[in-house]
């Protein structure tokens, strides 16, 4: 099959012929119909990530058809899926209680295993997965697999985001696109700071009630202003200690701050305001991925049209595209973000 994969950190990828992946028992390999080009990847690409090694192929959020099911799978040739990112085992104390985000098994494509910027892809532990709508199309489910999924379970299964609730958000790439998205279909109050005025004017044009350029004031301080005491909730979107910080400290007492941007590399150690965290008595949460078993309610706020994911999608790219889109997370980028949906170029 043809693939994209890392040779040498921030070099262009090398597309190659490499073997057809193998089918778990419990599994399917799917020919990919889509693939997000996440930031997660570029802390792979850029030698951050310390699962992710030269010679790997990246790609963790996507969907495929079936081209070949394993015996223990219940899915066959044909059918139309949805990945998430983390794909669990099943049968482990975390999965059995239905935390499968924290499986001690989990298998991760892009991070550890072969990812999807490749024409076809292995997905063991098939349970996993879930039948694309007719109604979704693959380059916007694609987000399904990570941007939205993690967005939305930060908000309603870790923070429990409340309707009429303020909602800050700092960073809005993809997941900070999606977690706008997903706190205007609740109900909430949304504020979002970023440092590209592009950006700003997005995410006001989708409903944002405020938006603050983080390199002109010091966001924090605007946002409990204009919420007369801080939000409720805010989602660190980027990773970075700076933006972490700012999400500390535009929480009102008892705010509930959510972890959502991967903190790897320089920045797996920070230096946080813990006295915000203490004074305030805030709740820190961190949020990695979805649980499998909240698709259904997931889709059905896109289904019944509470949930519109369009905006989160700016692009469609080829597979030899995806070295650019890599390379363009080294700077602020534009609204939105690309997706691979031609594997053959």
């Amino acid at each position: 099959m043809r693939a994209a994969l890392i040779r040498q950190y921030r070099s262009p990828l090398a597309i190659e012929t490499v073997p057809d992946p193998v089918c778990a028992p419990d599994g399917v390999v799917l020919r990919l119909l889509a693939c997000g080009i996440c930031r997660s990847d570029w802390h792979g690409w850029v030698g951050e990530h310390p699962k992710v090694k030269p010679g790997d192929i990246p790609g963790h959020e996507y969907c495929g058809e079936v081209v070949e099911a394993g015996p223990q799978a219940q899915w066959k040739p044909g059918d139309r899926l949805i990945a998430p990112f983390i794909l669990s085992c099943g049968s482990c104390p975390e999965c059995r209680s239905g935390q499968s985000t924290t499986c001690q098994s989990q298998y991760v494509p892009g991070f550890g295993s072969p990812g999807a910027y490749a024409e076809y892809v292995s997905a063991p532990h098939a349970h996993n997965l879930t039948r694309l709508p007719d109604s979704l199309s693959p380059h916007l489910a694609a987000g399904l697999g990570c941007r939205v999924t993690t967005a939305f379970h930060a908000l309603t299964g870790r923070a429990g985001l409340q309707a009429g609730e303020w909602l800050a958000i700092h960073g809005t790439g993809g997941i900070g696109l999606s977690c706008l998205l997903i706190g205007l279909a609740l109900g909430a109050r949304v504020i979002v700071t970023d440092i590209v005025p592009e950006k700003l004017d997005h995410a006001r044009a989708l409903g944002a009630e405020a938006a603050f350029d983080a390199s002109q004031a010091d966001v924090a301080e605007e946002i409990r202003a204009l919420t007369s005491g801080g939000a409720h909730v805010s989602v660190e979107a980027l990773g970075i200690e700076a933006t972490t910080n700012a999400s500390l400290r535009s929480l009102r007492p008892l705010g509930r701050h959510v972890q959502i941007g991967l903190p790897t590399g320089r920045h797996a150690q920070m230096q946080l305001d813990v006295n915000t965290i203490y004074m305030r008595q805030l709740a820190v949460y961190g949020s990695r991925g979805m649980p499998s078993w909240r698709y259904p309610s997931l889709l059905s706020l896109i289904g019944t049209g509470r949930l519109d994911v369009t905006p989160i999608v700016a692009r469609q790219v080829a597979l030899s595209d995806a070295s650019a889109e890599l390379a363009a997370f080294d700077g602020p980028t534009a609204p939105g973000v690309a997706v691979i949906t031609d594997f053959a170029q």
